[in-house]
This record gives C-alpha cells, sequence and structure tokens, in this order.
C-alpha cells in the first residue's frame, strides 16, 4: 500500500464469504491477514488484478470440454480402460481429474497441487482418466507461460516427478501393455513435459517482450511530449521577450509624446491635439499587446542578452526573399491589397511565418521554387508560402519547433495554420488571422 492510512481490506475466501466472518481486517495491521492477501495476489496466474470471473468462465468450459472428450473416449475405448466403473464414477473421476483447468489462471500453485494430488486417482480406482493427462499438459504450459523461471520449474517437477518416479520403479504390467517398456515410458512421459514447459517458456519470453516494448514506446511517448511541451514553452518564451519589446516600444513613444505635447499645449493646441490622439491610438496598441503578452508570458528568468536591434516587420519580408533568393532558392512575393495600419505585433507575426516557411523550404525543398502569397482583405489576413520541391522527408513529418513557434503565433492573434504536403507535390503552410483581432482594416480589400 502506497503512503497513508490504508483503508481495511477483507479477505475473499473459497466459499465467497470473508476470512474473519463479516468483521473488517486491516491488512496493513494483521500480519495474517496480509500474508493470506499477499498469497491471494501472487496465486494468480492471470495477474493480481485481473478479473476473477471471467477467468474461471473461460477456463471451466475448457475444463468442461476435456471432460467430454474423456468421456468420448472411454465411451468408444476397449471394456477394459473404464476398469470395471460405472459411469457415475466415471463422470466424477474425469470431473475431478479436470478442476486444475478451471483454476490454473485463478489460484495456479494451488491448482498445480491439486493436480499432483489427482495422480492418487489411477492408484486408488485403477483407471487412468484421460483428463487427468490433458490436465498435467495444460497445467505444464501454464506454469511455463506465467511464472518466473525457477517457480516454474518447481511447478513442473511437482506435478511430472512422481508420474516419472512411478514409470521407473513400478511401469505397467507388460501384458496388459505390450511393447510399452520402463525407458519408453520414461521418455514418452518426460519429453511430453520438456515440450510443454518450453513451449510455455516461448510463451512467456514473447509476452514479456511485447510488455517491454509496450513499456519503452510509453516513455517514448511521454519524452516525446515533455519535448513537444519544452518546445512550445521555450517558442512562447521568445514570442513574449519580443512582444515585452513592441510594448516597450509603444510606451516609450507614449512618454515622448506626453513631454512634447506638454511643451506645445499653450503656444500649438493644434499640435499638441494631434500627439494626444497619437497617445490615445499608441495606448489602445500596447494595450492589446499587453493582454496578448499576459498569454505567454515566461515563467522561468530570462538572459540578459536581450537583441537591441528593431524587430523586422512588412518592409523586411522582400528583404528576406532577396535573400532566400540569393542562398539558392527561387522565391517570388505576391502581395494582395493593401496592408493598414497594423500593429508592430502582427507585422513582426506575418516576418516570421515567412522566415520559418522559407527557411525550411531553403533546407528541404531541394531543386524547386517557392512563393510568398500576402492577401490583406477586410476581414481576413492571409499568408501563404509553397514550393514545389520533394517536402520533408518522412522522418520528419512530426512537428518541428518551427512549426510549433508558427502554430502559437498564429493562435495568439486568433488564427489558424494549416501546413503540409500539395497536392501536386512540394509543401505548403497557409495562415488565416481575422482582421477584427488585429486592430487594423485594409483600404482595399483582397479578391
Amino acid at each position: 500500500m502506497a503512503g497513508g492510512t490504508s483503508p481495511a481490506q477483507r479477505i475473499p475466501s473459497q466459499d465467497g464469504h470473508h476470512l474473519n466472518s463479516g468483521k473488517t481486517l486491516n491488512v496493513e495491521q494483521d500480519p495474517w491477514a496480509r500474508r493470506a492477501y499477499r498469497w491471494w495476489r501472487t496465486a494468480r496466474a492471470g495477474g493480481p488484478d485481473a478479473p476473477a470471473v471471467p477467468l474461471l468462465a473461460h477456463d471451466g468450459l475448457l475444463a468442461a470440454a476435456v471432460v467430454l472428450v474423456d468421456l468420448l473416449l472411454t465411451f468408444v475405448g476397449p471394456e477394459q480402460y473404464s476398469a470395471g466403473l460405472g459411469w457415475p464414477a466415471l463422470v466424477g473421476w474425469s470431473l475431478v481429474a479436470a478442476v486444475p483447468i478451471a483454476l490454473r489462471r485463478v489460484v495456479l500453485w494451488p491448482a498445480v497441487a491439486f493436480c499432483a494430488a489427482t495422480l492418487t486417482i489411477p492408484v486408488a480406482t485403477g483407471h487412468q482418466p484421460a483428463s487427468l493427462a490433458i490436465a498435467m499438459i495444460i497445467l505444464s504450459y501454464t506454469a511455463a507461460a506465467w511464472l518466473r523461471l525457477r517457480p516454474a520449474v518447481v511447478a513442473t517437477v511437482l506435478m511430472w516427478l512422481p508420474v516419472l518416479a512411478v514409470n521407473a520403479v513400478d511401469p505397467p504390467d507388460s501384458a496388459e501393455l505390450p511393447g510399452l517398456s520402463r525407458m519408453y515410458l520414461l521418455f514418452v512421459n518426460g519429453s511430453t513435459a520438456m515440450v510443454c514447459f518450453f513451449i510455455g517458456r516461448t510463451v512467456h519470453a514473447r509476452r514479456s517482450s511485447t510488455l517491454a516494448l509496450a513499456e519503452r514506446a510509453r516513455v517514448a511517448e511521454e519524452n516525446q511530449r515533455a519535448a513537444a511541451d519544452q518546445a512550445v514553452a521555450d517558442e512562447r518564451r521568445r514570442i513574449a521577450r519580443e512582444l515585452h519589446d513592441v510594448v516597450a516600444h509603444h510606451v516609450s513613444v507614449m512618454g515622448v509624446l506626453a513631454t512634447g505635447a506638454r511643451r506645445v499645449l499653450r503656444r500649438d493646441p493644434d499640435a499638441a491635439d494631434e500627439a494626444l490622439g497619437t497617445i490615445a491610438e499608441t495606448s489602445r496598441s500596447t494595450l492589446r499587446e499587453m493582454r496578448r503578452l499576459l498569454d505567454v508570458l515566461r515563467t522561468d528568468a530570462e538572459p540578459a542578452d536581450a537583441d537591441l536591434a528593431p524587430q523586422p516587420g512588412l518592409g523586411g519580408i522582400e528583404a528576406l526573399v532577396d535573400q532566400i533568393r540569393e542562398a539558392g532558392l527561387p522565391v517570388t512575393l505576391r502581395v494582395d491589397g493593401v496592408p493598414g495600419n497594423l500593429d508592430p505585433g502582427v507585422t513582426l507575426t506575418l516576418y516570421r511565418i515567412v522566415q520559418e516557411a522559407l527557411t525550411n523550404a531553403l533546407k528541404h525543398a531541394g531543386a524547386a521554387t517557392a512563393e510568398v502569397r500576402l492577401s490583406f482583405g477586410v476581414y481576413w489576413l492571409i499568408v501563404e508560402v509553397f514550393d514545389t520541391g520533394r517536402g520533408p522527408a518522412p522522418d520528419r513529418a512530426h512537428l518541428g519547433h518551427g512549426l510549433v513557434g508558427m502554430r502559437e503565433r498564429v493562435a495568439l492573434y486568433g488564427g489558424t495554420l494549416r501546413t503540409g504536403p500539395r497536392p501536386g507535390g512540394g509543401f505548403r503552410i497557409y495562415a488565416k488571422l481575422p482582421m477584427e483581432q488585429l486592430g487594423a482594416a485594409t483600404r482595399q480589400g483582397a479578391p
């Protein structure tokens, strides 16, 4: 029990009641209850948490089928096979020999012990039910498949050693079974035990390998998820730093304009009014950027070596296209519509999307061409970058850090991002941002 005071648990008995006759035993306090509970869990071949009723139902059907086979062999076999017993006795002993089959995955060790005890049936009655031999084969396989190596060997020896000892010391009468020597019986029974054991161990190894692979896949998935979360966190912190620079610039402009308006307020009221209008517009833009900044605000201490260069915007996209073109990838730029008074954070987002898309095309497209399309509509701002190359390799189909950053930037402004291969070949990145979230409108709609 992990940590704290565990709730009292009742230990079930064979008749369905509780071991303490209605009183509650705490398995942490009572040593006998703790031992009984541990035995109950470890005796389960189907696993300590496996439901007992379905296991009993399935194995009970298997045991019933074994009994039917035994009775059919008795019916069609010679009369001496029944050892003079009547059908009620034959059915009863066959059912007794098949009981371990029904219990094998619920309580394996008691089933093994019961199977070893049923070896006395031929000694007591002179009749050896076929269900007894089948039960030994099934129990040997079950023990080898579900137990560790040493307990599996112990269980197999416990069931087969009495059989081999009887074959070696007191073999069947040669008159009843002509041609069956002592060595032949030892060889057949020993070989049967070894075949059942090794088949079970093969299944055990396969099951262990499957569980190990599943655990490895789970750990890898957790590591990949942690890496993706870390990439998102890093990208959000970087976006927060950039938005911080934008907000700081706006505040600085507001301070300068307020100082200038104060100085010219009396001698030039029109200039002061214009400055105050600019301050009002800048303050609204600053408030929007501050709201977005709060969404991605970093939680860890950031390094002090921040880049003091001005952040790129729409004007830097044309220079970026020229730079990628000079690097060897033919790129064309197409602009539909006229951009309005977009916030600097929006223009920075457009630049970063185009930058990441063209960088990926330069890395993975090969001998290809690329095109950048900017569409400034009345209601939507659309950025589309596509190439005609071969696209990323199959092992790179998962989202990289760059695409994660794009998605975060677009989501920050209420937009959507779609990425993937094009039907005619190449790769396409399509971002769509609502104008009402950008704090600007265009003077001319895009088609």
